[in-house]
């Protein structure tokens, strides 16, 4: 035994100094190709075994990017400083990980004993492979360059000499080892925030502490605090903030006004959710002596008051967006500013920014204005309240609202001409009790009163976009002397176009995809023969994952969704940072400015992108509880649902009734040995051939409704 072991350390040894000559060969001679047998030649190799061993490491340099085979047998030597690469790292639920970085077109796989402990978020740095012919890059993390966090919400678990937290987020695939004396004061079965402290090498779970005890786990202040603390939304604001933003008075200094186009005497009013206390955006409208309209869109002057280089400032960068989750609004800006100062309340003055146009009976523009404005709102409206108005063609301001819709309509009608695209995505809410427990749902509808509003926001948005980034006289070309915060859609992947109009032709639906012109017509035609039928909703959502994701730019692509060749977003600064930037870079090209820093814009946009992303995951994590908690009552009741999702492991059902999602696992369906038909959405029963895909409509049983880990399981009735 001991003599085999020696052996094995020899031969260990012979390797690595073979590799470290072949190594030296090669970069003595860079631009120069060599076989093994020119290697094996030039070392003075010359025995069999030897020579082995020498083809054995030459193919490892080569898998691991110290070589690169320039063709079948010949390598040549690559230089490892041009071989690394950072990038932001994704794990998948079998352990795989991948790089995300800019400076590939597509994304590296790395497996799992080759990531370093790294996690889904971590900066690393990584060693990239030499690319194989028809395979995917790939490489192994060398180095964590920044951690995405160190916090964690999760259940501890106290053994007599030692502890663990297991974590609620799935983005910690493993438990934090926790020291007896760093539990500060946690019972067993608490819900905790625990924090890495450090990762040994040697162990496969990081050692961490915990910073405080949130409570007893399943009560609703507890699995709140602990979906913010995941998502890293802060509880509360620093009290240096909320000092910075009590000293903004309320009150609008005369002088102020003064600079101003004043509509204090024109109509205006804001439409908005029943119970919104921040509100961004009032119209005005007037008719004017040649018989047009005058509409102004004001917003509220944010920028007026959050000034660069301030506490206020960077804090409302930090957030970049306000996050509304089921229950609460974590705002971007301190409620004195969101709700007070620049909130459009009726009958007070108020600071905008403002686009108004002369608008025809047509709803065509004559002539538009950007620029600061003051109004006075007279009437603050719910959704619901112009709704009625809308519908019953009664009530105050009617003339106005109903004048306003009608030019809405018109926008509307244009628009969806030149190729928008519609999704009306049904949007779930919750009837909550005084202690936070949900005891109804319903679904939010998009209704005219929506649309109004929805389209005279769109035409600000686009028409400040053009004022800066189109240059003159030519339609399509981005003025580059005016970098600027663009919202930006890009058109859909022609591969995934390909998959789903083959999903769709298995409910009979036929999309044409080969006239890139024609795609957003054809998507309108689909949505329009899908509406009420059972698989809307699947298609709907397969149809959105095919688009590409929104994002902040200042590289103009366009928006696909909307048809527009300039967009931008000007119309919500109180809870978005890009409305802000967009404000301050207006005034600064209004009044004559040079270019400002792309490079600056840009990471700013990025930054801003990622923390609506953030948002978006923890808006839907808060509603997964929710709807975890709203089933808790009915478990052992049978629902019909929508098969929504299709994986390896089982398949998702969406209940009809109330749009809440669950599991059932391949292994609880007991008739048959089901697969998963990854190309046909499917899973298909091995004898009996049954299959059940996305879309079909099932009959299920709740079989639990697990809080902890915010999962419903369902059993499959037929």
């Amino acid at each position: 035994m001991i003599r085999n072991k020696k052996q094995k350390q020899a031969l260990k040894q012979f390797k690595k100094y073979l590799a470290e000559d072949m190594l030296a060969l090669f970069a003595a001679s860079p631009n120069k190709t060599f076989n093994w047998q020119q290697v094996a030649a030039a070392l003075d190799i010359n025995d069999g075994f030897s020579k082995e061993l020498l083809v054995e490491v030459i193919e490892k340099m080569a898998h691991e990017g110290q070589l690169t085979e320039t063709e079948t047998g010949k390598y040549k030597y690559v230089n490892l400083e041009s071989s690394y690469i950072e990038g932001i790292i994704d794990l998948a639920a079998s352990g795989v990980g991948y790089l995300i970085t800019d400076d590939l077109d597509e994304d590296v796989y790395i497996k799992p004993n080759n990531l370093m402990n790294a996690l889904p978020g971590d900066r690393v740095k990584l060693h990239l492979y030499a690319r194989r012919k028809n395979r995917r890059p790939e490489g192994e993390v060398v180095d964590i360059v920044e951690r995405s966090k160190s916090t964690y919400s999760g259940i501890i678990e106290i053994s007599q000499r030692y502890a663990f937290v297991v974590p609620d987020s799935r983005k910690l695939p493993m438990d934090i080892f926790i020291p007896k004396d760093a539990i500060n004061g946690a019972k067993d079965g608490d819900k905790v925030v625990a924090k890495i402290i450090e990762w040994p090498s040697h162990d496969k779970n990081p050692h961490g502490e915990v910073l405080s005890v949130l409570g007893r786990p399943g009560t609703h202040e507890v699995e709140m605090h602990a979906i913010m603390l995941d998502f890293d939304l802060p509880y509360e604001f620093p009290k240096e903030v909320l000092e910075d933003a009590a000293k903004i008075p309320m009150k609008i200094d005369a002088t102020e006004i003064k600079k101003r186009r004043d509509f204090r005497k024109i109509t205006t009013f804001t439409i908005d959710p029943a119970d919104a206390k921040d509100f961004d955006d009032a119209l005005s409208i007037q008719k004017l002596k040649n018989g047009n309209w005058e509409v102004g869109v004001h917003i509220a002057d944010v920028s007026h008051y959050v000034l660069p280089d301030t506490i206020l400032e960077a804090e409302a960068y930090k957030r970049a967006t306000s996050v509304y989750l089921v229950d609460r609004v974590v705002p971007m800006l301190p409620e004195h500013l969101s709700n007070g100062v620049c909130s459009l309340r009726p009958n007070e003055e108020k600071l905008c920014y403002a686009a108004v146009f002369e608008m025809d009976d047509n709803a065509q523009v004559i002539n538009h204005w950007v620029g600061r404005t003051v109004i006075e709102s007279n009437k603050r409206f719910a959704y619901e309240d112009a709704q009625k108005i809308i519908e019953t063609e009664s009530g105050e301001l009617k003339e106005e609202v109903l004048t306003l819709n009608r030019l809405a309509r018109k926008l509307r009608a244009v628009r969806f001409q030149k190729g928008a695209i519609a999704f009306d995505k049904i949007e779930v809410k919750f009837i909550l009790d005084e202690h936070g427990k949900p005891t109804g749902v319903y679904f939010k509808e998009q209704k005219e009163a929506n649309q109004l509003i929805e389209e005279f926001m769109l035409l600000a948005n686009r028409t400040v976009a053009e004022l800066i980034g189109k240059e003159e006289g030519k339609s399509g070309k981005v003025n580059k002397n005016k970098p600027f915060v663009y919202r930006i859609h890009d058109r859909p992947d022609p591969d995934k176009l390909e998959s789903f109009a083959k999903f769709i032709s298995q409910f009979g639906y036929k999309m044409k995809i080969t006239d890139e012109n024609q795609i957003a017509a054809a998507l309108n035609k689909l949505m329009k023969e899908v509406k009420g039928k059972g698989e809307e909703n699947v298609i709907e959502t397969l149809a959105i994952r095919t688009m590409a994701k929104a994002v902040y730019s200042t590289n103009n692509v366009g928006h696909y969704g909307l048809s527009f060749d300039y967009y931008s977003h000007f119309t919500s600064p109180i809870r978005r940072y890009p409305d802000v930037m967009v404000h301050r870079l207006l005034t600064h090209y209004l009044n004559g400015g040079k270019a400002v820093s792309q490079e600056t814009l840009e990471l700013q946009c990025k930054h801003s992108s990622e923390r609506e992303k953030v948002a978006a995951e923890a808006e839907r994590a808060s509603i997964k509880y929710k709807q975890v908690e709203f089933m808790t009552d009915k478990v052992g009741e049978e629902f019909e649902g929508v098969i929504s999702g299709v994986t390896e492991w089982g398949i998702f059902v969406e209940i009809i009734e109330n749009k809440c999602e669950g599991m059932i696992r391949l292994k609880d369906i007991e008739d048959d040995y089901y697969v998963f038909d990854e190309s046909n959405y499917a899973i298909v029963g091995r004898r009996y051939k049954r299959k059940y895909r996305l879309g079909d409509k099932v009959k299920v049983e709740i079989k639990k409704a697990d809080l902890l880990k915010k999962q419903l399981d369902f059993i499959l009735l037929g």
